[in-house]
């Protein structure tokens, strides 16, 4: 691990960045203390980064689950009760990588997981741009005080703050510089990250600019990190859950819930991680579920959110040339020392220079070629993909995987209706049309409205070779269809021969004896 020291710290930083503002604002999404989110973020990335068995995945607390954190903290009665609920989710995690259900997650195609991953991109970018200009009323995914994102974007006009636009659009054009030119330069520009380079301009800029009534930023437009004044007071900033709740059905059913979602972000994005990762690793999908398990137990007992691996920081940590888990390790090392000792400088960031940071990693995520190579691609990949695109933007992130999902199931159902069989016409003999059907490899019940239509189409007085030889699955149902319609094709005077790899058989009286003597397979 210690050899990618070099390009596991520097990304590290990057991630740290990255991470700071989305632990604050989806602990302010979720409607719990600030504080929690940042627990979640170090929990994440120290004991997560190192139980998991991924290289470049990073956990922390996730926007996907901030709805269901709101609901169940009021459905139970209070933050110490839902903290309750936190740790049996975690427990239910260890209990799922036991019965190894991490397997689940290689069941979603790969244009949905495609799509998760630009809606995901959408989003960030859509979420940043107020920050960008200054307008900072609704740090979160969700609706909060009759504010979302598109009344925020509709509103930028009118709240544009000159020094927050100003230091964004530098530290926007630092990163590309970096990104595009600089980096390419010398090893000196690939150790100091741009990011990390935009911060230490815009805390300059925010402290050269102070009294300016033009370019100052006002303390609203900062990144608010609490600062503890004693020992004391910072313990103090640590919930711990109430288990006198714990014999409620509430809190187990809101346990349950956390645990399934958690575990589904967290396999999907590894999966997407996994397709991110350049050296193409494969993470161990039931280990990192008893890693997520584990971390949630540590987070809920002592105040954080629920923890899942998550994509915005994975990608940064991937594009920023994280090579082991030392860089998620590390960024957890950072948020913890950034809280403890620099809690006042950190509170001197302009969130629009990490809204800038965010705008390059949202971009990255959502690139308008990729569209472009989804369509390119055919249908039955572009729809499954925009479905979950358009999914995960309007409505949510788990509605936008269903939604996807399920159109990618109705895709190959479809696909599996169009290629159950192929039927050969040959020319007419003696004034009887001959025909060849020969069955797929595997013919289920979704099959068989194609088949049965096609034999209610065979003219009478013709003759059809059925050639079951390539077939190795013959479901039932399609044996019934089959044996229904060998008493049509006497009426019709339709000659059949059968052909399979057990003998030849011309119009037999029963195809479910046949194959029930005759089985497809030895």
């Amino acid at each position: 691990m210690f050899k990618t020291l070099k390009n596991d710290l520097p990304a590290s930083v990057v991630v740290f960045f990255v991470a700071l503002p989305l632990c604050l604002g989806i602990a302010l999404a979720s409607g719990a203390p600030l504080f929690s989110g940042l627990i979640a973020g170090i929990i994440g990335g120290i004991v997560v980064g190192a139980l998991s068995g991924s290289k470049i995945g990073v956990s922390g607390p996730a926007a996907g689950l901030a709805a269901i954190v709101l609901l169940a903290i009021g459905t139970l009665g209070g933050y110490q009760n839902f903290l309750v609920a936190v740790v049996l989710a975690g427990i239910i995690q260890i209990i799922f990588g036991v019965l190894k259900l991490g397997i689940i997650g290689y069941y979603f195609p790969s244009s949905v997981i495609k799509g998760m991953l630009t809606g995901i991109g959408i989003i960030i970018i859509l979420k940043q741009i107020p920050h960008f200009f200054g307008y900072d009323k609704a740090f979160t995914l969700f609706k909060v005080n009759g504010e979302s994102t598109i009344t925020q974007l509709l509103n930028i006009v009118d709240h544009i703050q000159m020094g927050s636009t100003v230091i964004g659009l530098v530290g926007l054009a630092i990163l590309l510089l970096w990104d595009k030119v600089l980096s390419k330069k010398g090893k000196i520009f690939q150790i100091i990250q741009g990011p990390l380079v935009a911060v230490a301009v815009g805390i300059i800029f925010f402290l050269l600019t102070q009294g300016n009534s033009t370019l100052a930023i006002e303390s609203s437009h900062l990144v608010s990190v609490p600062i503890p004044d004693s020992v004391d007071s910072f313990i103090g900033q640590f919930s711990f859950p109430n288990f006198s709740v714990i014999t409620s059905g509430d809190v187990w059913l809101v346990a349950f819930t956390i645990a399934l979602v958690a575990s589904l972000e967290t396999l999907l994005c590894v999966e997407a991680t996994d397709k991110l990762d350049p050296n193409k690793n494969v993470t161990p999908t039931n280990r990192e579920l008893f890693a997520q398990g584990t971390g949630n137990i540590i987070s809920g007992m002592i105040g954080g959110l629920p923890i899942t691996q998550v994509i915005v920081r994975s990608s940064a940590n991937i594009q920023s040339g994280g090579r082991s888990k030392l860089s998620a390790i590390f960024h957890g090392f950072l948020l913890l020392i950034s809280v403890i000792i620099i809690p006042s400088l950190l509170n001197m960031i302009p969130l629009s220079v990490l809204a800038a940071v965010l705008l390059i990693v949202g971009y990255k995520l959502a690139k308008p070629a990729l569209f472009k190579t989804m369509y390119n691609l055919g249908w039955k990949q572009f729809i499954p993909f925009t479905v979950t695109v358009l999914g995960i933007v309007f409505i949510d992130l788990l509605w936008g995987i269903g939604l996807g999902l399920t159109v990618g199931i109705v895709v190959i159902l479809i696909k599996s209706f169009q290629n159950s069989h192929f039927l050969h016409k040959e020319d007419k003999s003696n004034g009887v049309q001959k025909m060849k059907m020969t069955l797929a490899e595997e013919v289920t019940f979704f099959n068989k409205g194609a088949i049965l239509k096609e034999l209610d189409k065979l003219p009478e007085n013709s003759y059809l070779e059925l050639d079951v030889r390539k077939t190795r699955y013959l479901d039932n149902d399609i044996i019934e269809i089959l044996d229904d319609f060998a008493f049509k094709a006497n009426a019709r005077n339709i000659d059949i021969k059968l052909i399979s790899e057990r003998g030849v058989v011309e119009n037999p009286p029963s195809y479910i004896e046949f194959f029930k003597l005759r089985p497809l397979t030895a």
